[in-house]
């Protein structure tokens, strides 16, 4: 699973820097390349539910091998578009399946234990970070030869094939990775007591589909898949999903103008800007990697370790927002690398600890909607603030995230009692 994520980003970072460049080539417009953009995006919002809640159902196995090969598809696609109409084809099948990554995520909380689940997502993470800092290097070199672009999707759709092939023979125990989730939810608490109740029912359907032909049965799949969100819905994680927005959006504005701020505020060169993002990307890795220590050191309280990286992160980018030199920017920039990836897995992990681990594809999935969201939002707040002043979005974000601070900790009671009934497991 780790080296199917560093090939997935390797592959998908290859190609996403270049197809501005190939869609203008083709002779679209700003417009029409900001409405495919925005198209891709807004399939990824509506889809990412869906599919981790469809991946609860039929099984990690045929969901993970479906999405691989439905996104394979979707680059092949790409490597043959030569007009604007073929391009926007293929990225309906990736907007729609492209959630690898989620999937994959959700395995890994169905294979280990609560206690270990920081340690590994972080280095998940890390593996799939050193992909994404590769990959772009790549693709710029492979970019440089004639028809660059389309010999670059065509490896994308290769390293997506490859990693179906590598899916295929994992050593599968649907058994077995049902008992350990068993194991991990015993003496937990779910969304409700009714929810506890229908998420019982609904893996015993789960494993009914996954043994028989899901094929054909396809109505069963769908009236799970409902019922499963209708039970996220209404359960009271409203409070993690608003804290992942929040914070979401704070990191999405302190990087929306970060290179013409820079050049704005300090005379910096993009160049520049470009290498202390690759560093911070290279930062993120080793926070992934020490992952396990730092969450030792906190006795496996993932409350407040999100909390403590959530308040190092507010500071960070207020330090960045009310910057006077260059090296209070890199200074701010080296640490935020390590706040921001301990964030983003402890609030992973927060929401599986009190969802519950029977609907983690679904958990995963409406997070990852709650991300996308943010990403559509995002743009449009950071342009509002850059009317004022190039040290709008960040102080925007600072903003942001004490909200999703105080919320953290007005909730305090709900996260520490899950805390300690994840020690005593």
């Amino acid at each position: 699973l780790f080296l199917t994520s560093f090939q997935d980003l390797f592959g998908v970072s290859m190609v996403v820097p270049l197809m501005n460049l190939h869609i203008k080539s083709l002779g679209a417009s700003h417009t029409v390349a900001g409405i495919i953009g925005s198209l891709y995006g807004v399939m990824q919002l509506f889809s990412s539910t869906f599919v981790g809640c469809w991946s609860d159902v039929v099984g990690r196995r045929y969901s993970l091998l479906a999405c691989i090969l439905l996104s394979a598809l979707g680059y092949f696609l790409l490597g043959t578009s030569t007009t604007v109409f073929l391009f926007a084809i293929s990225r309906v099948p990736v907007g729609i399946f492209k959630h690898t990554l989620s999937i994959s995520k959700a395995l890994l909380s169905d294979l280990v234990s609560e206690r270990t689940r920081p340690l590994v997502m972080g280095r998940f993470n890390a593996a799939s970070s050193v992909g994404f800092i590769l990959g772009p290097v790549v693709g710029g070199y492979l970019a440089e030869f004639e028809g660059g672009f389309y010999q670059t999707a065509f490896i994308c759709a290769f390293i997506f094939l490859l990693n179906g092939g590598l899916v295929w023979m994992l050593p599968w125990s649907e058994e077995n990775i049902g008992n350990r989730e068993h194991y991990q939810d015993k003496g937990t608490n779910s969304f409700s007591a009714k929810s506890n109740n229908d998420l019982h029912m609904k893996s015993a359907t789960s494993r009914a589909v996954t043994n028989s032909s899901f094929f054909q049965s396809s109505w069963i799949q769908v009236a799970t898949v409902l019922k499963k969100i209708k039970g996220i819905a209404c359960s009271n994680l409203w409070d993690i999903f608003l804290v992942r927005f929040l914070m979401s959006v704070a990191i999405l504005l302190y990087y929306s103008n970060f290179t013409l701020a820079l050049e704005e505020r300090f005379g910096v060169k993009p160049l520049f800007a470009g290498y202390l993002m690759s560093y911070s990307s290279a930062l993120g890795v080793l926070a992934g990697c020490l992952l396990g220590p730092i969450t030792r050191l906190y006795g496996h309280n993932t409350y407040r370790l999100l909390l403590h990286s959530s308040t190092f992160t507010c500071v960070l980018i207020l330090l960045y927002a009310s910057a006077v030199s260059i090296w209070m920017v890199i200074l701010s920039s080296t640490f935020l690398a390590f706040s921001t990836t301990i964030g983003r897995t402890c609030i992973i992990d927060l929401e599986l600890t009190v969802g519950g681990n029977e609907a983690s594809g679904t958990l995963l999935g409406v997070g990852q909607s709650v991300t996308s969201v943010g990403r559509i939002i995002a743009p449009l707040l950071s342009g509002i603030a850059q009317e004022f002043s190039p040290c709008g979005p960040p102080s925007l974000a600072v903003g942001l995230a004490l909200v999703a601070i105080v919320i953290m900790n007005a909730n305090k009671q709900k996260y520490c009692s899950h805390g300690s009934v994840k020690l005593k497991n």
